[in-house]
């Protein structure tokens, strides 16, 4: 399951390295995990979505840029070896991402963005378990999850199960009890407050 390597990497040195077969990875404890490769739906929608966020944000002039398939540093304890997400779509800091473009180093969310996207696959338990407690610790203003495929719990997504929206927001520290969205219910974002957006409207881009 494991590249083979002889020492953990850095998160610096994660984002440096290769083994050539092309496959995506995360860092787990120093070391590159490899991921599972999405669906054409799983892409479309990514993609999609990502363009329209990015036209929205430029044409409301907000501070922030879109990119998708960006590498996210999670937050370690001193001496732990370092971790890393990489998630379908991060809404990095306008200034932020303006900065790492006057550097050579790779673009990656170095430090907590204020948003994160994910779009739901058959490991659906990271999205609504993990990645939550990850995103909430580090401060993440909105994570937005998209099961567009109807794939999560039923404590998450209801019965019977429906393509949902989830999106956790960010107040003292924590993450509010999540707002769901279904159908033609138009989504809640406290980074794009005049986005005009139905959930139906984000689950056809899949299509």
């Amino acid at each position: 399951m494991y590249a083979t390597l002889t020492q953990p990497l850095t998160f610096a040195e994660f984002l440096a390295w290769d083994d050539g077969s092309g496959r995506d990875f995360e860092l787990w404890d120093g070391m590159p995990v490899p991921l599972s490769e999405p669906n054409a739906n799983h892409e479309d929608l990514i993609q999609r979505l990502c363009t329209y966020l990015e036209s929205h944000c430029q044409a409301h002039d907000l501070p922030y840029v879109c990119r998708q398939s960006k590498q996210i540093r999670l937050r370690t304890a001193p001496g732990e070896r370092e971790k890393s997400r990489k998630a379908d779509i991060v809404i990095f800091a306008k200034d932020e991402w303006q900065e790492m473009k006057t550097s050579s180093r790779s673009a990656a969310a170095y430090v907590p963005p204020p948003g994160v996207i994910e779009v739901v696959s058959q490991n659906w338990k990271d999205d609504y378990l993990t990645k939550v407690a990850e995103y909430e610790d580090l401060g993440i203003l909105e994570y937005m999850i998209i099961d567009y495929a109807a794939l999560g719990g039923i404590r998450f997504i209801g019965s019977p199960k429906q393509p949902t929206i989830t999106i956790y927001q960010l107040e003292q520290g924590e993450y509010l009890p999540a707002k769901v969205f279904r159908g033609e219910e138009p989504i809640e974002s406290i980074l794009f407050p005049n986005i005009s957006l139905t959930a139906a409207q984000i689950f056809a881009m899949s299509i």
